[in-house]
């Protein structure tokens, strides 16, 4: 025991165990560190036992579970500032019905109406739309101030109001409008969008996607000597777009008389009833009724009757409304809320991961959150609605949308232009044969007779596809309706017959009676329209000849 040190510790049993801290053995403290003496050090026990560190432990852990059930009470109180008898689940939904109807208040309620504006080249469309966007306010004063040093580098001075629209450097340079230009405005009651439909016979296909989209056509005609009567020929556009738009489903027009300060008209009485009377002949031959027109006389390119009335000491016998005033006090078009929800896609693209696909409402409600059928493709669930403007909750028909949706890449690379958004719980029908009936309206000089066989293009809401006739089932009166004679061998043209198609790919169709939006549709043939009809049925089945 001698080699054993006299400074050595005294070993404890438990003082050094690893389950507490080590306390080091007392010593005197010096009077000048007597301050330092707290009472938590005569609290902390230096001499405990092993067995006492452990009741310490459980005395702890059971102040915790005391003190857990507080969030429970906070929780019963939650449920009893909620309706008498509510449960959970149901305050949850009331809670998520409340916030949706917070959010849809806060959308627009002012009517969207889809304005197309159509009719020959040069008639002054792009114009128009652009002074239509200056007079509200659309375009800030330096994008103005851009554009007219652009018309002026160009020598070009009066485009400037064109290139609001023709945005594109190949449509700036040409003069002419390709593609459908698109662009909003609004008025005290309602929210517009504009689409500026190209004039030139090569690009009716283009014109033909905008009246597909439309609500109301504007048709605009120059007043011009030369330029009304080059556009009102047969070989002109005039024709062709107003007849396109009455069957793809433009019930009302309004007529632009434009240009009427040029030299050659100066505001002239004759020249607008010249006009007016060919015109509204027309235009009532294809089913267009008085009270679905509107005319007003105007000057596109000065601003005179766009945003007030033409003044009296200008032109003292219009008496017409100007035509912004017209645009706001258009009937509030007719929608079809209650019917199964129909979209046609007009394009997609991908966007942070997430793919947006365009279209229109045309029936039906688009709910964020909700489900959504792509026919004929897949199913996606609706991220995000945006419109021309902001984002929103809810799509009633009529409104331009946006709809944000995410899905696997072979489900996004099946949406395709003249797909249609459908409900899981009414999906569009999907098929390779129509019934329909048409009206024959022109045929080529090389293909005189419109029988079995014949071939080209139908157009039908967003849709593009070659088709065939099966077999001529049925020719009708064209004034009573009543069948003249059960399967002829060909017709030719101003018939009304009742055809059997097929399609060269499977699509999405609807019939008439259920849906005319999409129940419509036009014939072409080597760049001219031939023919417009309806659909009577859909997965028809293939007709034998006898």
């Amino acid at each position: 025991m001698s080699g054993l040190s006299a400074n050595a510790f005294v070993f404890v049993p438990g003082q050094f165990s690893l389950n507490r801290p080590v306390v080091p053995p007392a010593t005197p403290a010096p009077a000048a560190a007597a301050p330092v003496k707290a009472e938590p050090v005569k609290k902390s026990v230096p001499q405990a036992t092993e067995d006492d560190w452990e009741k310490v432990a459980d005395a702890k852990k059971e102040e915790k579970k005391e003190k857990k059930p507080e969030p429970v009470a906070a929780e019963e109180d939650d449920e009893d500032d909620g309706e008498e008898g509510e449960t959970k689940n149901e305050k949850k939904k009331r809670l998520a019905a409340e916030a949706e109807a917070e959010l849809e208040s806060k959308d627009d309620p002012r009517e969207h109406i889809n304005l197309v504006f159509i009719g020959h080249v040069d008639a002054g469309k792009s114009t128009l739309c652009g002074q239509i966007l200056l007079s509200t306010g659309m375009v800030d004063p330096r994008t103005i101030e851009k554009l007219q040093a652009e018309a002026k580098d160009q020598n070009r001075t009066s485009w400037f109001l064109a290139y609001m629209m023709d945005v594109d450097q190949e449509e700036r340079q040409k003069g002419i409008t390709v593609e459908v230009g698109r662009s909003h405005f609004t008025t005290p009651n309602k929210r517009f969008t504009i689409l500026d439909a190209p004039g030139h016979k090569n690009y009716v296909p283009n014109m033909i996607t905008g009246v597909a989209q439309a609500d109301v056509g504007v048709l605009v005609i120059s007043a011009r000597k030369g330029e009304f009567e080059a556009g009102f020929d047969r070989s002109g556009q005039t024709r062709e777009h107003a007849l396109l738009a009455k069957t793809l489903g433009v019930k009302k027009l309004v007529i632009i008389v434009n240009k009427m300060d040029d030299p050659t008209v100066e505001w002239s009485k004759d020249r607008f009833d010249t006009i007016q009377s060919k015109l509204g002949a027309y235009l009532k031959s294809i089913g267009y009724q008085k009270d679905d027109i509107m005319w007003n006389p105007l000057s596109g390119f000065l601003g005179v009757g766009v945003k007030d009335p033409v003044p009296a000491d200008v032109c003292p016998w219009i008496t017409s409304l100007s035509l912004l005033d017209t645009l706001d006090g258009l009937t509030p078009m007719e929608r079809f809320d209650e019917k199964p929800l129909r979209i046609p896609v007009l394009d997609k693209f991908k966007e942070s991961g997430k793919l947006h696909i365009l279209g229109k409402v045309e029936t039906g409600v688009l709910r964020t959150g909700e489900t959504i059928l792509c026919n004929p493709g897949a199913s996606f669930k609706v991220l995000q609605i945006q419109n021309d403007e902001n984002v929103i909750t809810v799509a009633r028909p009529g409104e331009n949308v946006r709809v944000v949706v995410k899905g696997t890449e072979v489900e996004e690379d099946s949406v395709l232009r003249g797909c249609i958004l459908s409900s899981p719980s009414s999906p569009i029908p999907t098929t390779s044969d129509l019934v329909v009936q048409l009206v024959v309206l022109q045929l080529l000089k090389t293909k005189q007779i419109f029988t079995a066989g014949y071939e080209c293009v139908i157009h039908m809401h967003t849709a593009v596809e070659e088709v065939s006739v099966v077999k001529l089932l049925d020719q009708l009166d064209p004034k009573t309706g009543k069948s003249i004679q059960k399967n002829p061998k060909f017709v030719n043209e101003k018939a009304v017959v009742i055809v059997h198609f097929s399609l060269a790919k499977p699509m999405v169709a609807e019939r008439f009676d259920d849906n005319q939006q999409l129940g419509r549709f036009s014939l072409r043939d080597e760049g001219k329209t031939i023919a417009f009809g309806k659909i009577l049925g859909v997965k028809a089945p293939v007709l034998k000849k006898k």
